[in-house]
């Protein structure tokens, strides 16, 4: 995979005479922008940045380095976005990792680079922020403070980072407001308006399901409904933000589990949130998804009523009725890896269940091995409500190519995997020094 990865990356670099835009997705075969907000560039210097690591080139390390202060400087006081964990953490959080791991030549001003970039992004993350009072709260999402996305669980490894580094977040009159507070309380608010339980939110709960937004009255504080900006309705699950979910909270679990007994014992509530929610969302994964476990992009989506039945077979991304998102396997394989490594042997389900999709993304037909296809892993989809995704001729759905982030998770995943078999340190977001003064 790695070897294909690093003409991939070639590829695309050399095709790209416009940078002004961030790629988001390939349209038969070559990456393509699509406005909406920036949030995809992170993904791809990410990309060679951990293309640099596992090839240990300082090459492609000094090429993504630089790209990362050319291009990812201004998404560090976005305030317009909540997706710092996708841009800022996936390219400087993985500087500070690496040098920090000795990939990187140590460097003391390089560092505190790293860490400043790391902490003004945690607290402008942290200040777009909705309060509902009672210990509930949220990162909205870039459609106002009204909205709660699923997907933005992940990005909460910008505040937990900026936490960790020593930082703070100061309001109007020097008011203090505690990250690692932020961080439990989204975490509380997604656990109770995002994900569903039989009768929790409205008459087609089940324990697991996953919206992909939740609507509030920000003047009342008050839950209005769910919705969705990508799947199907807001009463089925959008599989890609679950994807999200099981990740986001797999890491979480992992952040809380970090901290001194001290600080940790404060938040035990917090980590018995994570557990229950992963093992349900988990579960649903699990059980809603093919034999392969790569999903269908909506659990709900009508047309896979034409495909009889979808659920105790194995995903057919050339079928005629509804695209399969392998972004949201790859996203997946790693939550499920990490809750399964957490929970011992009794997460046995989780690593197998993650073991076996990771497996399946990195053989074809996912993964792309045509030269000529910028591509990394195959049959990803964006916004398929918007019929955004390409559609190739003769066809009646997307199918065939590949999502900025997809590629990431793909290489991400496979760190992971790769720290596991050949027994180094295991690879979470947090390996860093946790001391600032440093």
């Amino acid at each position: 995979m790695w070897e294909v990865s690093n003409q991939k990356l070639g590829v695309i670099e050399a095709a790209q005479s416009d940078k002004s835009e961030a790629l988001v997705y390939t349209r038969n075969g070559s990456y393509t922008a699509r406005g909406w907000t920036d949030w995809t560039r992170g993904f791809h210097i990410g990309s060679m940045l951990l293309q640099a690591e596992a090839s240990d080139s300082k090459i492609i390390l000094d090429y993504a380095r630089n790209s990362t202060f050319r291009y990812i400087q201004p998404h560090l006081t976005n305030f317009g976005v909540h997706d710092h964990g996708f841009t800022v953490t996936s390219t400087y959080g993985t500087l500070l990792r690496q040098i920090d791991e000795g990939r990187i030549s140590p460097n003391r001003w390089e560092r505190r680079l790293y860490v400043q970039a790391l902490l003004a992004s945690g607290s402008v993350q942290a200040h777009r922020w909705t309060e509902l009072g009672e210990g509930y709260g949220y990162i909205y999402s870039f459609n106002g403070p009204h909205s709660l996305f699923a997907d933005t669980i992940r990005s909460l490894r910008a505040l937990a980072i900026a936490y960790l580094l020593g930082g703070e977040l100061w309001g109007e009159q020097d008011q203090h407001h505690s990250l690692l507070e932020r961080i439990a309380a989204h975490i509380r608010t997604t656990s109770r308006y995002i994900v569903s339980f039989s009768g929790s939110t409205d008459g087609y709960a089940v324990p697991g399901r996953v919206t992909h937004e939740a609507i509030f009255n920000v003047r009342s504080g008050s839950f209005r409904c769910p919705s969705t900006q990508q799947g199907y309705s807001p009463f089925t699950t959008w599989t890609r933000g679950l994807s999200w979910v099981i990740l986001g909270y797999a890491e979480m679990l992992e952040f809380f589990q970090m901290l001194p007994d001290h600080v940790r014992s404060g938040y035990k509530e917090t980590e018995y949130e994570l557990l229950r929610i992963l093992q349900c969302t988990a579960d649903y994964y699990i059980e809603t998804s093919p034999k392969c476990g790569v999903p269908y992009w909506d659990t709900g989506a009508p047309g896979l009523r034409d495909l009889g039945d979808w659920s105790n077979r194995n995903a057919d991304p050339f079928n005629e009725h509804e695209p399969v998102d392998s972004s949201a396997a790859a996203i997946a394989a790693q939550g499920l890896l990490r809750f399964g490594k957490i929970m011992g042997n009794a997460g046995s389900k989780y690593t197998r269940a993650g073991r076996k999709i990771a497996f399946v993304l990195l053989h074809e037909p996912y993964l792309s091995m045509d030269p000529q296809h910028q591509g990394l892993l195959l049959h990803s989809v964006y916004h398929w409500p918007r019929r955004w995704d390409y559609i190739p001729e003769g066809a009646s759905i997307a199918r065939g190519e590949s999502v900025m982030w997809g590629d990431y998770h793909l290489r991400e995943l496979a760190i992971y995997i790769d720290r596991l078999l050949d027994s180094k340190e295991y690879y979470t977001f947090a390996n860093f020094s946790w001391n600032l003064a440093e």
